[in-house]
């Protein structure tokens, strides 16, 4: 930070706020994780009543309440009622108008506490009781909504007419921003606060210099900032001791296109805090996470354990599988000081891991805001060890072919271990020393400003692949469990291995049938794991048309599944575990990933009294036989599964054998909001202004399906296609511009999704690259991003490199709600 930041930094943090705001929020997150397992108050007719007995019954008590206290016990308030009080409090200026003229005043949470504290309602319950005689404490969201209710809402002048119903909606998509583990760390949230102070103080000066603007909040920030709106009390004496008024919390505005106002909103607010602070604004951790998953059911599902009559249990101890941490990162290169001018042409910064890393393991390049004057962020997740390198590299004179032209200079390094060892910051921003490479010499020590912000390790997906010693068939259909003579004699092994290749155990299938040395009729197959010691441990048995799977940390029973849901298998035991059609929950397909047969996959969903409504745990990928687990006692079972599932699918139907380990991608897209790639070893590349990536950065084409920041691979010899209307050539051209569907408006590289072209190159095939059309491409690439090739989010490709965009592009978003000011 120069002076005057430093300066204007300590004034935003004397900024007084009357409430602790770091385990205010912590609260806050148990409180929308607890009404997310209760999703009926998010749709009517539980969201009519909750709405009816929050304006009829609990407003009134409430302001009784903080007039006169009923007992020198707190008010425990029902749940449905706290749900929409808490929408209600996220208007602050409309809330504190409504109880102003309902009320005379503001009613807030003195003497209130939460339902979901775990304090007896007994008090509470009492005191309604009398009040209400009528009126149950509990909702009862199975009655029926009466015509008659509705009408007392409508026409009582004790009601606020305020949209109860679209405030809940907009916070249904924050409680998924804000639901990940790092989001309640100590640590995150202090930092949130001092960030949410810097926002204030933003807002404050602009109100200073009569400047109007859209101040568009990161996750984190927002997070903060829902929190003290939620002591309406203390909110509106904070702020009106700092600005003279209630500041307003617009969350209305939810359009994210490029160029759109919360989309503008973002870029003003991010430049105008980093010059202000000298701070990042861009934050690991906080940003855009993308559209809130469809749910796999709209009922909660009630769970019961069910013990199974099996010999036994796997040997915790049978098969180590190590857990794998990560930590998302974001990066950016700010500034080069003392860079010698013989060499100052195109300066830029790659970087990598200097150890093996499992989910990240490639070397990227990155611009120098202060050299290229276009803001370039990397965001990526790897292991939390380790260091990263940054090599320097600078263009020659440009009559040298790329990527020749370009040429190292000398490196620098930064310990990722020895910050997250530190526990003291989750950020940095720090000149670190180059060292150039012998023979160049420097006058004076070239410096390096880096910035990087990371959050907490916490348990990564681990991804295994199941090797067969047999050719398999190409063909995807799922079917109901086939009769045992279906299978034949299944000698062969398949080997599991993990992502990076290395081999863990290998499985084999036994048909016992007509075995008679087992002496019973009633064991038909098992499926077996060889120890290294060549002792044979079975992990699941074929009885009586049912499959046992024997895992480390409970027995389950393979069956169809009632498809109420449409699910198609379950596994019944100590958890319940259904199997749908598709990637689900977390795994669903990111923008062109959609382009990949949906049946080609199945999602285990776990539902259990946490999570009546399911939480993904696996997905199986049978195309490539790749089996993605987060929870450790799912992976032997899983894996288990996924053999037994492919088996008995390539039997039916026929799946192809093939097995892909996915390198790193990068993909570019339009920045012009916050980005989070939801990549599990991926690389995103981003600009703020343009949105154009670097020629470095890839030749692969990428995909999206949004206008404008859905587009794809803004890079010279990658063209992308997608669903949305294509945007402009990096630096503005306008040669290569598209409308309609077009994707990647680069030289060389025409590409359509499903639009009009236009310029020299959009809509239609282009040398060397292109697709276009509605239909999976073919070709020399397709499936994937390769040198020179161009993906399709829908075309079919032409040409050498035309072909079908599955990959890992993901496009941009806004962050959270705004505010004007």
């Amino acid at each position: 930070m120069e002076k005057e930041q430093e300066k204007q930094w300590a004034e935003a943090q004397n900024i007084a706020i009357s409430v602790d705001l770091v385990e205010a929020a912590k609260k806050h997150l148990k409180f929308l994780t607890v009404v997310d397992r209760n999703r009926h108050l998010y749709e009517s007719p539980a969201l009519d009543w909750a709405i009816y007995r929050y304006n009829a019954f609990w407003l009134p008590l409430l302001a009784k309440h903080s007039e006169n206290p009923f007992s020198e016990d707190p008010l425990v308030i029902p749940l449905d009622c706290e749900w929409i009080w808490h929408c209600h409090r996220l208007n602050p200026v409309r809330y504190k108008s409504d109880c102003e003229e309902l009320f005379g005043r503001i009613l807030g949470n003195y003497k209130v506490i939460s339902s979901v504290q775990g304090t007896s309602t007994s008090k509470t319950e009492e005191i309604w009781k009398q009040i209400y005689p009528e009126e149950p404490y509990e909702l009862d969201y199975n009655r029926p909504f009466l015509g008659d209710v509705l009408q007392k809402i409508t026409q009582s002048a004790k009601f606020t007419n305020y949209d109860l119903v679209s405030a809940v909606k907009r916070q249904v998509p924050f409680s998924f921003q804000v639901s990940r583990p790092h989001m309640s760390d100590h640590l995150f949230l202090q930092e949130a606060l001092a960030r949410y102070k810097g926002f204030l103080h933003i807002i404050k000066t602009n109100r200073k210099n009569g400047i109007k603007s859209f101040c568009v909040p990161t996750y984190d920030i927002d997070l903060i900032w829902h929190t003290h709106q939620l002591n309406p009390v203390y909110y509106c004496k904070d702020l009106c001791a700092l600005m003279g008024k209630v500041l307003e919390h617009d969350d209305t505005d939810s359009d994210r296109s490029k160029g759109k106002k919360l989309d503008t909103g973002f870029s003003q607010t991010t430049k105008q805090f980093e010059e202000t602070f000298g701070l990042r604004y861009w934050k690991a951790g906080a940003m855009y996470r993308g559209t809130t998953p469809a749910p796999v059911t709209l009922i909660p599902i009630p769970f019961e354990a069910k013990k199974l009559h099996v010999q036994d249990n796997c040997d915790n101890n049978l098969i180590q599988f190590p857990e794998t941490k990560s930590v998302e990162v974001i990066l950016e290169f700010v500034e080069i000081k003392n860079f010698p001018e013989a060499h100052k042409r195109d300066i830029r910064v790659s970087f990598s891991k200097k150890q093996t890393d499992k989910i990240f393991n490639a070397k990227r390049t990155l611009n120098i805001l202060s050299e290229s004057g276009e803001k370039q962020v990397a965001y990526f997740q790897c292991e939390p060890n380790g260091e990263f390198l940054f090599e320097i590299v600078y263009r020659l004179p440009s009559n040298i072919p790329l990527p020749k032209s370009f040429k190292p200079f000398g490196s620098c390094s930064f310990s990722l271990q020895e910050c997250l060892a530190s526990r003291t910051r989750l950020s940095v921003d720090k000149w670190i020393p180059v060292v150039p490479l012998p023979g160049i010499s420097s006058a004076k020590p070239i410096l390096l400003h880096v910035s990087l912000s990371f959050t907490i390790p916490t348990p990564a997906p681990q991804v295994f692949h199941l090797v067969s010693s047999q050719p398999l068939f190409k063909g995807a259909c799922f079917l109901p469990l086939p009769k045992i003579r279906t299978y034949k004699n299944a000698k062969n092994e398949t080997s599991v291995t993990d992502d990076d290749g290395n081999g863990i155990f290998s499985l084999n299938m036994r048909d016992l049938s007509k075995d008679m040395t087992k002496g019973t009729d009633d064991l038909l197959k098992e499926v077996n794991y060889v120890a290294d010691s060549s002792e044979m441990h079975t992990l699941a048995e074929f009885r009586k048309n049912a499959w046992f799977i024997k895992g480390s940390h409970g027995s389950f029973k393979l069956v169809n599944a009632s498809g109420n849901n449409g699910e198609i298998f379950e596994l019944v035991g100590d958890k319940m575990v259904k199997l749908f059609a598709g990637r689900r929950l977390d795994f669903e397909p990111k923008h062109c990933e959609k382009q990949r047969s949906e049946q080609d996959f199945m999602t285990a969903v776990e539902f259990s009294r946490d999570h009546p409504y399911g939480r993904s745990v696996a997905l199986i990928d049978f195309k490539h036989r790749i089996f993605k687990v987060k929870d450790a006692w799912m992976i032997l079972t899983g894996i288990t599964l996924a053999y037994i599932l492919s088996n008995m699918l390539r039997t039916e139907c026929g799946f192809t054998s093939k097995v892909g380990h996915e390198e790193n991608k990068v993909s570019a897209v339009t920045p012009t909001v916050e980005t989070e790639a939801l990549m599990e070893a991926g690389v995103q590349m981003v600009d703020e202004g343009t949105g154009n990536a670097t020629h470095d950065v890839c030749d692969g084409g990428g995909c999206g399906s949004g206008c404008g920041s859905g587009c794809g691979h803004l890079a010279a010899r990658c063209g992308g296609c997608g669903g949305g209307c294509g945007g402009y050539m990096s630096a503005g051209s306008g040669e290569y511009g598209g409308c309609g569907g077009c994707g990647s408006m680069a030289a060389k590289c025409g590409g359509c999704g499903g639009g009009c072209g236009g310029g020299k190159c959009g809509g239609h095939m282009a040398a060397k690259c292109g697709g276009c059309g509605g239909g999976c491409g073919g070709g020399k690439c397709r499936g994937h991003m390769a040198a020179r090739c161009g993906g399709c989010g829908g075309g079919c490709g032409g040409g050498k490199c035309g072909g079908c965009g599955g990959g890992h592009m993901i496009t941009s978003g806004a962050t959270a709600e705004p505010v004007a000011a």
